[in-house]
């Protein structure tokens, strides 16, 4: 494909010892390289995901609740500064289109997809967010786009196995158009996605991982393999 849209981040730090700076995931990273379409960032609660995630698509210009970048809304603020210390290193290539997706703010950027916005409701897909379930939705706003810059936080959280394999596929077909993907998920199936590069967020800061490698994919595959054996150690008398 051509260059990404955004091919990398620094942050730049001043107090460490603060939040967000703090999160060891930023505080011992002063920058992030984008060279695919498809970027993951990986890693345990608490880790620094999302933080890292809403800082990217708030430096990008999108709204810190979610949704393109003509949406203006806040139900609440909770965004941290950390946009404030991005800079993003930026390709001489413009998306047309972009959404940011967090998951755990969809319902009220639903709401004002529905009655914020003038003239009317925007609809997904024909419908209304309101008027299909959290995965449909999930699934009909990238439908709903051409070639852009998409940051999501979390996406597997409303959607089954079978629609997260639709998600893979939505994905595949917009990046052969030259949309770029930059993804915070703990989904193993997300995760596989062909020649995305995973960034896995450890105390010890941010390093470059593979699918097969990374924790989420093995433990997944152990304990699918062995379901019974798992749970007789969980449920075992300490």
């Amino acid at each position: 494909m051509d260059e990404c849209f955004i091919r990398g981040v620094k942050i730049e730090k001043t107090d460490t010892s603060s939040y967000p700076f703090s999160i060891p995931a930023v505080q011992k990273v002063e920058s992030v390289r984008f060279t695919s379409p498809v970027t993951f960032f990986a890693g345990e609660n608490g880790s620094g995901k999302s933080t890292l995630i809403e800082a990217i698509a708030v430096a990008a210009g999108f709204n810190a609740e979610g949704g393109t970048k003509n949406y203006n809304f806040s139900s609440q603020n909770t965004t941290s500064s950390l946009s404030e210390s991005l800079t993003l290193v930026r390709s001489a290539r413009r998306e047309k289109y972009g959404y940011f997706l967090r998951a755990e703010t969809f319902y009220t950027t639903a709401n004002y997809a529905d009655t914020g916005t003038y003239p009317g409701p925007i609809l997904f897909d024909g419908k209304r967010i309101h008027e299909q379930s959290h995965g449909e939705a999930f699934l009909s706003i990238i439908k709903g786009f051409g070639r852009g810059l998409f940051i999501f936080d979390e996406p597997e959280s409303a959607l089954s196995p079978q629609r997260q394999l639709a998600l893979l596929v939505a994905i595949h077909d917009l990046v052969k158009q030259g949309s770029q993907f930059i993804i915070a998920t703990h989904s193993p199936i997300l995760l596989a996605y062909p020649g995305a590069k995973i960034y896995h967020l450890l105390n010890t800061g941010i390093e470059e991982t593979t699918y097969d490698e990374l924790e989420h994919v093995t433990l997944t595959k152990d304990f699918l393999n062995n379901p019974s054996d798992y749970l007789s150690k969980l449920f075992s008398p300490q």
